[in-house]
């Protein structure tokens, strides 16, 4: 395999017939860092959330409108309730109108998912930058949020757009503060309705004794071992639950459900972040040993800081970027390089995709990563030259088995082949890669595959395409071949 083809197929997202391959591919690489177009035109049209937000409120707002009538109901007497109107089968139109208006809430909710999908699929297609765009994708994995939820299935492309993007080329520690901040985040581990016991709404709302106020541990387990430090690096329970009294009053603008949404009020743009001093729960906290000052806001965003540049979690990122980019099991000596220009630069994101470029293990000649189905479609969508808008990519990804941001966990999708060559996957790739041939009938497999792959075809994949039926079969061959599933 070329230093070429590795550039486009590892590094990158996949070939294009219409680019001429890289001269000098780390030079390729490392250019793109600062050609990268944050907000790109396939991405002017993507919902923002704010939209997101309206549409949510809306649907709550709805949803408790249906249950206070529902609740009011049985006060009604006897006499109202053998009024013809009010027979099991005469129409209620005020109810049916609020059904109506909540299923249409929950249809747009769906819609912004839809189109955020595309924009995605088009910016992939379409980037000139496909390294950084590729880093874009893995961040997104490795700070993880699952669509699967109502609340969180508008907002799951705002955050690769609002927060993952912007800071992709800064320091880990803002990429880190803008993704924790992020509705889909709070919403999606519950933070936005995690009330300190001791703060003004958790007294009162113990005081009424109506219910507990509820502490919310989701987001601050996350952060210690997904987000920053990584499983068994010597945190404890007791230290999840520091910085789960640190969050309080982290939550969302503008939503309208819940003793959260009561106490951030009208402050801020609707769907935006913002601090409810009172339900942050007082007193200092005490994280790893370090003891952090009551100072609201500030507190958790202290502990973040330190987090973020800790040496577990050096280390946890360099061995994702490693497995990544380079082998299901990283090798330990470019784990240790990128770790190291993790350390040194204090999390500076561009030093260590720098370090990436340079290592030599990632330009072994061998292809030893198997691509997700989200890459192998992309790829395939860039080697053909299609638009998402020509296919319905919503389902045929959840077909293959990785919807977009639908991971259903918080530790997002795996990274290694075990979880997608299985002869089932493999056969539904299959499958697609026929259709897909289908619609490139006018493509000349034969002529392509060595622009997608410059320098990089095997002889045995050359030998297939060549020895192919027809135009059809060798595009579908091409599509599935070793070069195609691998990179």
């Amino acid at each position: 395999m070329s230093e070429s083809t590795i550039a486009l197929h590892r590094f990158g997202l996949g070939g294009r017939p219409d680019a001429a391959p890289p001269v000098d591919p780390k030079r390729w690489l490392l250019d793109q860092l600062a050609r990268f177009d944050v907000r790109p035109a396939a991405l002017a049209a993507a919902p923002t959330s704010a939209a997101v937000a309206a549409t949510l409120a809306s649907y709550y707002e709805e949803q408790q409108a249906i249950r206070r009538e529902r609740a009011a109901a049985p006060s009604m007497n006897a006499e109202a309730m053998t009024a013809p109107a009010m027979q099991a089968d005469a129409p209620a139109p005020m109810a049916d109108a609020r059904q109506a208006n909540r299923r249409e809430a929950g249809r747009a909710l769906r819609d912004h998912y839809t189109a955020a999908v595309r924009a995605r699929v088009d910016a992939a297609i379409d980037t000139p930058t496909p390294f950084a765009e590729r880093l874009v994708h893995f961040w997104a994995n490795h700070f993880a949020v699952s669509a699967d939820q109502l609340a969180v299935v508008g907002f799951a492309g705002t955050m690769e757009f609002e927060a993952i993007r912007p800071n992709l080329l800064g320091r880990f520690a803002d990429l880190l503060v803008a993704v924790e901040q992020h509705p889909a985040m709070l919403l999606y581990l519950d933070q936005a309705q995690s009330i300190g016991p001791g703060s003004p709404i958790g007294t009162r709302v113990a005081a009424r004794g109506i219910r507990k106020a509820g502490l919310n541990e989701n987001l601050a387990r996350e952060i210690l071992e997904l987000h920053t430090l990584g499983v068994r690096t010597g945190y404890t329970q007791g230290d999840v639950t520091e910085v789960a009294r640190a969050l309080t009053g982290w939550t969302v603008a503008g939503i309208g459900r819940g003793p959260g949404a009561r106490a951030a009020g009208d402050a801020g743009e609707p769907g935006r972040f913002v601090f409810a001093s009172r339900m942050h729960e007082p007193g200092d906290r005490v994280v790893m040993g370090r003891r952090y000052a009551g100072a609201g806001e500030g507190q958790a965003q202290a502990i973040l800081a330190d987090l973020s540049v800790h040496p577990a979690t050096a280390r946890h990122i360099a061995t994702k970027l490693a497995r990544h980019f380079i082998a299901d099991t990283p090798p330990p000596a470019a784990v240790a390089r990128l770790e190291q220009a993790f350390l040194r630069s204090g999390g500076d994101l561009p030093t260590v995709y720098r370090a990436l470029v340079a290592t030599p293990e990632a330009w072994a000649q061998a292809p030893a990563k198997f691509r997700t189905p989200w890459e192998w479609t992309i790829a395939v969508y860039r080697g053909l030259g299609l638009q998402a808008a020509q296919a319905n990519v919503v389902p045929l990804l959840t077909q293959l088995g990785q919807p977009v941001w639908k991971p259903g966990q918080p530790s997002g999708w795996d990274d290694a082949a075990a979880s997608w060559a299985g002869p089932d996957a493999v056969m539904r790739r299959v499958e697609a890669a026929s259709r897909f041939a289908e619609r490139a009938s006018g493509i000349d497999a034969r002529a392509l595959a060595p622009k997608l792959f410059p320098a990089g075809l095997s002889a045995s994949t050359t030998q297939a395409l060549a020895r192919a039926e027809d135009a059809r079969q060798a595009m579908a061959l091409l599509l599935v071949s070793p070069e195609m599933m691998r990179r």
